[in-house]
């Protein structure tokens, strides 16, 4: 396979176009050319960020997500979300703290009487 990054972006391009047409050509939820195409897409995109870093040492801020097997328990979702975060990442409800916004809740109300 080429480690050219134009080359992969332009398959990447083009599983992109493959996945809209299958999608709007779906005959039913579990149609395997939508799926086919979805695959295709991870697997572009794989190689185009290889391509991309091997010839400029750069990656792109996406990230590919394997599906999960429905069976699977729910219950241990966040903590799975956590362990995909870098040392230095909050989780978005870490960010806010609720007891900050309590005072301006009160002085809202007088405001929106305009």
């Amino acid at each position: 396979m080429s480690n050219d990054p134009r080359a992969a972006l332009q398959a990447l391009v083009s599983a992109f176009e493959e996945h809209l047409v299958a999608a709007s050509n779906r005959r039913s939820d579990d149609d395997p050319a939508v799926d086919g195409a979805y695959i295709a897409i991870a697997d572009a995109f794989d190689a185009y960020e290889e391509a991309l870093y091997d010839a400029y040492d750069e990656v792109t801020p996406l990230t590919v997500f394997a599906e999960e097997d429905d069976s699977d328990d729910d219950s241990d979702d966040d903590e799975d979300d956590e362990e995909l975060l870098e040392d230095n990442e909050m989780l978005d409800e870490d960010l806010v703290d609720e007891e900050d916004y309590e005072d301006l809740d009160d002085t809202d109300g007088a405001r929106s009487g305009r």
